[in-house]
């Protein structure tokens, strides 16, 4: 499975399915239960959108080729078991009078039922139509918030998911398909279910709930915030920005334009991977130290200073859940004085590992105790700049036909930022970026981009790299 750009995605030509509740939509229940911190803020983002006339794109989808013929009623029970089991997808958010509602669908209340459409054309014709569909259906809002659908024809079906961002994270689309085809199965054939799909899956609302007990737990007296907050005021107040000048103004975002590309082969990767085990590290760490040192020679970072997504799934029964069981933490450590790629590697390890001890702090309570402390609130409501790592290798369904030829894909809206993606399988280790479609930004990270790929490579094939400072070279600047 890949992260990539939704253009990539070209099904063959065939018969349209959609999957949808069966009869009348199902009656919700209110629950007194709030929903996540993030939640929150993306369904405030997403009715202020709706009012506003905006298209949606924050979704999340993903697909892939199944062998054999598709039977649809078996694919619709299918659909209910998922949706049964993942308490989170049962549910949909409500803004009303800057309050948020949560609603939820009770499980014996779940049916759905295929629907064809007719012929695509496959390729870019049924890209149009998946898009549209995402940007109408995979919205918060209304249940579901997710939408399934399938092209059939002679002896194999293309299958995709798509879903609104609050509902699902990117750890929750790699595991959907393996999931669903095993339900699938199961319902066509009677087979057994496996270790991971027979076993229960924490639901998101009890997830949320926990959450906000949680972040009433921490205050700016916790060390966690303590040293959130000295690391913040270390660079200016702010969070992270992109080591570049994209040449935007503070908050202009720009039409978002994907680049893809790969950094290092299998046996690269297996390289690189033997670099850092020599050293005693995580492979992320040295992934770290490779974008640390692109920042000092690029853009003449002295320190590097990012923001890692960091999973919350350990706070209880969630490892096979669908959601969004995210949090974000600093990393901080400094690059000039290591010398060498090797010697960076210990102290990009140490930044790692205590940004992932300043993970427990859920975000919400650090964003208070920063503007307790006098922070600029237009500074911490700024979207930061952020890197993620996911080894794809690690989920159930890896090594599976339909697992290793999936696609994962994001809605494709505006941005101000050039977050990095990185992340790994069993063919490559590969970055993708999200970054403002404007010839100033292109120029700008094309020069930051080739070094990033350098240090990789050099490392790879030589065991070790210098580390070669230098002043701000072009379009850089110092955060």
């Amino acid at each position: 499975m890949i992260i990539t750009a939704l253009a990539n995605w070209n099904p063959p030509a065939g018969t349209v399915l959609e999957w949808h509740p069966a009869g009348a939509a199902p009656a919700g229940e209110a629950d007194p239960g709030r929903a996540s911190f993030l939640q929150e803020n993306h369904v405030r983002g997403v009715a202020a959108g709706q009012l506003a006339g905006r298209e949606h794109h924050a979704y999340l989808a993903t697909a892939t080729e199944v062998k054999g013929e598709l039977d649809a009623a078996a694919m619709s029970r299918a659909v209910e078991r998922f949706t049964r089991r993942h308490e989170g997808l049962r549910t949909w958010l409500e803004v009303a009078n800057g309050a948020v509602t949560r609603w939820r669908v009770p499980a014996d209340a779940v049916a759905f039922e295929a629907r064809e459409l007719g012929a695509t054309a496959g390729g870019a014709a049924f890209r149009g139509y998946a898009l549209e569909r995402f940007s109408r259906e995979a919205i918060v809002t209304a249940y579901p918030g997710f939408v399934v659908g399938a092209v059939r024809r002679p002896g194999s079906f293309t299958l995709y998911y798509g879903c609104d961002h609050a509902l699902s994270d990117g750890v929750s689309q790699a595991l959907v398909l393996p999931e669903l085809l095993e339900l699938y199965r199961a319902e066509a054939t009677g087979a057994a279910l496996g270790p991971f799909t027979s076993i229960p899956a924490g639901g998101f609302p009890e997830y949320a709930a926990a959450e906000h007990a949680l972040a009433a737990e921490f205050g700016p007296e916790s060390p966690e915030i303590a040293e959130w907050l000295e690391i913040v005021e270390r660079n200016n107040g702010e969070l992270p920005t992109c080591p570049v000048e994209l040449g935007l103004a503070p908050g202009e975002t720009a039409p978002m334009r994907p680049i893809e590309f790969d950094l290092l082969d299998a046996d690269g990767t297996a390289a690189f991977d033997a670099v850092c085990k020599d050293e005693g590290v995580r492979f992320i760490a040295g992934v770290l130290a490779a974008v640390a040192v692109a920042d000092l020679e690029i853009a003449g970072e002295p320190d590097y200073y990012g923001m890692i997504v960091t999973s919350t799934r350990d706070r209880g029964d969630y490892l096979l859940s669908q959601g969004w069981f995210c949090n974000f933490a600093p990393v901080a450590f400094p690059v000039r004085s290591a010398g060498t790629f090797r010697a960076l590697l210990a102290q990009a390890h140490a930044g790692y590992e205590r940004a992932l001890r300043l993970a427990a702090a859920p975000v919400q309570s650090v964003i208070t105790a920063l503007l307790m402390a006098g922070a600029d609130p237009a500074k911490v409501a700024a979207s930061p700049n952020m890197l993620s790592y996911i080894d794809f290798r690690r989920f159930p369904g890896a090594g599976t036909p339909e697992y290793e030829h999936g696609l994962l894909f994001t809605g494709e809206g505006a941005t101000g930022n050039a977050s990095l993606w990185i992340n790994r399988d069993r063919r490559h280790l590969y970055l993708g970026c999200q970054s403002p479609g404007t010839p100033a930004a292109q120029a700008a990270l094309a020069p930051y981009h080739a070094r990033l790929r350098e240090v990789f490579a050099e490392v790879a094939r030589d065991g070790d790299r210098a580390i070669c400072p230098r002043e701000v070279i072009g379009a850089g600047h110092h955060r």
